[in-house]
């Protein structure tokens, strides 16, 4: 089974976090209905949603991308740069331990967010020098390795995120924002978009994935190589550099729990 996990919006999500825009004030209701709309979108693509309890003191709580990171069987609780943050991871371990995860934490001083991992197969790239460091990116090597993971660190530019300015598509080819990556070549297979935030995508499976709906130029690029696009409001959520990556985590498939024989050929082309 197809499941992501997902966070309702805080009523003080207008007190979020914004580093790289000026600050705006984000309409909790508008942001509800978006939210609700993207969470629909994903189901109608097959997708079992896990929702995972909110705190009213977590601003920043919907964006669930950031406080976990889950690879193949191990699900590593981060711990975010920011403190205000931290507390989003509470509550996370307890809607994955049920489902088989080996759960795993990133330590002091180590500092570790999902937004800036992207992984590709076995090869698990990593931003370095914004939300996370190098004791962060260490921790997360030993834990993965293990697995058969390469963890391969990249140095940030202009984004808040790693997977602000790159993502990948269902062809294991990558996209992202030239101006706001240090080294785009170490991308295989790269295209440039023309919009930063036409570089952020979810994959909904087979060849659909879904994008910001205020990224046309980008959207047409993507339809143009052959893949099916979705598009989504998230325009309250990019008033606190939300992505569409940053509202949902998509869970593979624990190696010890039952495996539905129709849903392998899905979980042998992960890309998280």
């Amino acid at each position: 089974m197809k499941q992501m996990l997902v966070r309702e919006p805080s009523r003080q999500i207008t007190d979020g976090i914004v580093t790289y825009i000026t600050r705006v004030p984000v309409d909790f209701t508008s942001a509800c209905e978006q939210w609700s709309n993207y969470v629909d979108t994903v189901t109608s693509a097959g997708w079992k949603t896990i929702l995972v309890p909110t705190s009213a003191s977590c601003p920043d709580g919907v964006f669930i991308e950031d406080p976990v990171v889950v690879y193949e069987d191990i699900a590593i609780l981060t711990r975010p740069r920011v403190a205000s943050r931290r507390p989003e991871v509470l509550g996370i371990e307890e809607s994955l331990a049920p489902l088989g995860y080996s759960i795993h934490t990133i330590e002091a001083p180590g500092t570790l967010e999902g937004g800036d991992v992207l992984a590709v197969g076995d090869n698990v790239y990593v931003g370095q020098g914004g939300r996370s460091n190098a004791e962060g990116i260490r921790q997360l090597r030993t834990i993965l390795e293990p697995k058969g993971a390469k963890i391969i660190a990249v140095p940030m530019g202009r984004a808040l995120h790693l997977k602000s300015a790159v993502t990948a598509l269902p062809d294991g080819s990558f996209i992202g924002y030239t101006p706001a990556l240090m080294v785009p070549e170490i991308f295989p297979k790269f295209r440039s978009v023309p919009e930063l935030q036409g570089s952020n995508v979810v994959l909904l499976g087979e060849n659909k994935v879904m994008i910001a709906a205020n990224c046309r130029r980008s959207a047409s690029l993507i339809a143009g190589l052959g893949f099916e696009v979705v598009p989504v409001d998230i325009s309250e959520f990019q008033k606190r550099e939300g992505d569409v990556t940053c509202l949902s985590v998509r869970l593979p498939e624990p190696t010890d729990a039952p495996v539905d024989a129709s849903e392998l050929a899905g979980a042998n082309a992960r890309t998280t």
